[in-house]
């Protein structure tokens, strides 16, 4: 494979004797990932009943590397949400964010989702996970996505930092800052990283990875937790805008968190200041900083199946935990932005006592002929949002249509008609391309199942089982 003379040069500089082991990685075959959903199964279920050949990521509980005969993106698995295809090095951000459920959790720049998906499966339902993605077309994909793994207490925003940090001061107990980087650690997967790749990238990346790390550190309640991290090999845009970032906020430090076997500490010695960086620092400060940079970590193509990664783990001062979610909803008798139209709730409520046996809790809100469940009060006004929740359905002509987001959130057991078929059925792949079914007696809306995990609605009525499947997800 071909890499930039100068990232080789500047490699062999850094690296030393260890850079022919990194050079020769590139010849490796690309290992391949997925992390199940443990909202629809656990990853000992997956074990025992994938249709994959499967190994177990040593740093993501619900990591798997499969086969590379294997093509999980063509199963209808994948499109009912049991899993997500990520990159494995890219799993280890989140397992080292820490999150607990309930807590209020930051994604910050989000896109595509693997890590928002991952973030979401340790809040396990509860608390608030809020992802953003400051570019319009990644952040549909993100939606999609989040979407797609039936999380129902995301909120998905199109937003630069900026606008978020002024919206939310000091409301996350933990944020991830997966940041733009100059993508060094893409090169086996994205030819286009190799040919964009230059110094004066790099050096552009950094100075923009320290503008989203000042936002995200506003954003964060005293005592949270920031995990910065990026997919790229170069000092100036992992160890080097931790220590920039540290020097100009002192109430931020590096928490020691344990390492993963194939984990490499960071490397202080790569970091180089300029005497305007180091103005006004003590040298003493400056030493304590530079060494616990070690305390971050690399992954190294060279010394674990993935593509590489840099993570750092930054505890902000303090104590005291963000305050509590409200859960209480509100209906009145207006319809807009911020409120729940009476007879539109009346008509999910009628749907709901057909076809849910047990209804899924948050704050209800009409945006436009839309209904969402909130999963806590929240203030979005002004800011511009591609999901406020989980999306219940369309109200339209006194008629309810429950939407395809609801039917991935829910489980077989919640609802009380299915129709359930085999992941290699001829009805599966059928339903999949939007064609009718033969349906049986009665009538109503219908979760249509692959192998009891929930792929979309279908309605019952005269022995036919209408699709409903969207039909941009159609194949």
């Amino acid at each position: 494979m071909q890499l930039p003379e100068l990232f080789e040069e500047k490699m062999k500089g850094l690296l030393g004797a260890e850079y022919d082991e990194f050079r020769r990685s590139y010849g490796k075959e690309r290992r391949q990932a997925l992390r199940v959903n443990p909202a629809k199964l656990s990853a000992a279920e997956m074990k025992e009943r994938s249709p994959f050949t499967l190994e177990p990521v040593p740093w993501a509980k619900n990591g798997f590397y499969y086969g590379a005969e294997d093509r999980p993106g063509r199963h209808p698995w994948h499109e009912a949400g049991v899993y997500y295809i990520q990159e494995p090095s890219a799993m280890s951000v989140a397992e080292l964010a820490g999150v607990q459920p309930g807590e209020r959790v930051l994604d910050l720049c989000a896109a595509p989702g693997g890590k928002s998906t991952q973030l979401a499966a340790a809040l396990e339902g509860r608390g608030l996970l809020v992802s953003n993605e400051i570019h319009p077309a990644r952040a549909k994909i993100l939606a999609s996505n989040v979407e797609r793994m039936g999380i129902p207490n995301a909120v998905v925003t199109n937003e630069p930092p900026e606008r978020l940090s002024s919206h939310f001061p000091a409301f996350f107990d933990r944020i991830v800052v997966d940041a733009p980087c100059s993508g060094e650690g893409m090169f086996r997967k994205e030819e286009q990283a190799v040919l964009q790749w230059s110094q004066e990238n790099v050096e552009l990346c950094a100075r923009r990875q320290q503008d989203i790390l000042e936002e995200a550190a506003g954003m964060l309640r005293p005592g949270g937790v920031l995990v910065y991290s990026t997919c790229t090999f170069a000092p100036e845009e992992d160890e080097k805008s931790v220590v920039r970032f540290l020097l100009k906020h002192p109430e931020f430090s590096v928490k020691k968190t344990e390492a993963y076997g194939g984990f490499a500490p960071g490397r202080p010695e790569w970091v180089r200041l300029t005497e305007e960086e180091k103005e006004g620092v003590s040298p003493e400060r400056l030493e304590e900083i530079l060494a616990s940079v070690r305390d971050t970590f690399r992954l190294w193509p060279h010394r674990l199946d993935g593509e590489g990664h840099y993570a750092a783990v930054l505890e902000k001062a303090g104590a005291g935990k963000a305050e509590a979610p409200k859960k209480a909803g509100r209906v009145s008798g207006k319809s807009g932005r911020g409120t729940v139209d009476a007879e539109a709730w009346k008509l999910y409520e009628e749907f709901a006592a057909d076809t849910l046996k047990n209804c899924p809790e948050g704050v209800p809100m009409l945006f436009g002929e839309q209904l969402y469940l909130l999963p806590c009060e929240l203030k979005l006004a002004g800011l511009k949002v591609l999901r406020p929740g989980l999306h219940l359905g369309t109200v339209k002509k006194k008629r309810f249509e429950p939407a395809h987001a609801l039917a991935l959130a829910l489980r077989a057991e919640e609802v009380k008609r299915t129709a359930s078929y085999p992941a290699d059925s001829g009805e599966i792949r059928s339903w999949l391309s939007g064609e009718t079914l033969p349906g049986g007696e009665g009538k109503g809306w219908t979760l249509v199942l692959v192998d009891s995990f929930p792929l979309g609605w279908g309605k019952l009525a005269g022995g036919s089982l209408k699709n409903h499947y969207p039909k941009g997800l159609r194949k």
